[in-house]
């Protein structure tokens, strides 16, 4: 059965579809079998993995029960993809069936003995879709920006895990804080690593050695439908979730 990481944060803009579809390269490059799932009814991951988003069956069909799990995987550059658009968003109002919260976990079932991996992007919301993927999960990566903001968004999401825990999944793991858009020689940056270390011990984890520096590349290679780590494989971002994939890996084993 694959390992199932939801990559999570409810504050937007801090790198969740960028870290997503990193993994799901590096990891496929690799030569493991991976699904990315785009919980995020902005459809980001898709166009990321130069997917039309508006040509594919999605996610929503899947949760509106309209199409089998398995005829909505669509073929990326580097592994699967069940993809999302808009119409994701209305799923919160029209399932309101008991057990909802179990809709993700119950389709991957299906299809989880195909892959090694199963990495979920999330909506930066604290909604259904994202209980869903915490529910679905074996571990969550919580990606952040190194600003005073983005720290709150990880104390807020504390809550939710241990809702989840409690009453859906008791084995959730958090495995790492992953500072993303870090510079070492801010004052900011290093304040915001001290304070995210404490974070990360309320959430009995780590934040991980790999910190992802900046680059105009990452906000380049949407463009051209391919992760950083595809894109510009030796810029530094692109090298520092190579590392950051060292090291999940490293974990496992």
């Amino acid at each position: 059965m694959a390992e199932i990481i939801a990559i999570t944060n409810q504050k937007g803009g801090v790198g969740k579809t960028t870290t997503a579809a990193a993994l799901i390269a590096s990891l496929s490059e690799r030569g493991y079998k991976v699904l990315g799932v785009d919980l995020d009814p902005q459809g980001n991951l898709g166009f990321s993995l130069g997917v039309d988003i508006e040509n594919v069956h999605t996610m929503y069909e899947v949760f509106k029960k309209q199409l089998p799990i398995d005829q909505a995987i669509c073929t990326a550059t580097y592994g699967d993809l069940l993809a999302s658009n808009i119409l994701l968003s209305g799923v919160e109002l029209e399932c309101n069936k008991p057990g909802r919260e179990y809709m993700l976990k119950t389709e991957l079932s299906l299809v989880s003995a195909r892959y090694d991996y199963i990495i979920i992007d999330t909506p930066p919301a604290l909604n259904l879709l994202t209980v869903n993927a915490y529910v679905a999960a074996d571990k969550l990566i919580i990606p952040m920006a190194p600003e005073i903001l983005s720290l709150l968004g990880v104390t807020q999401i504390k809550e939710t895990i241990e809702t989840v825990r409690q009453y859906y999944n008791p084995s959730l793991k958090v495995i790492g804080i992953l500072l993303n858009k870090f510079n070492a020689r801010l004052n900011l940056n290093r304040d915001v690593l001290e304070l995210s270390q404490q974070i990360a011990q309320q959430l009995d984890t780590k934040v991980f050695e790999s910190k992802i520096r900046q680059s105009v590349m990452v906000a380049e290679a949407p463009a051209h439908g391919e992760s950083i780590v595809t894109y510009s494989p030796t810029c530094k971002p692109a090298m520092d979730f190579v590392a950051l994939v060292d090291e999940i890996l490293a974990d496992k084993s």
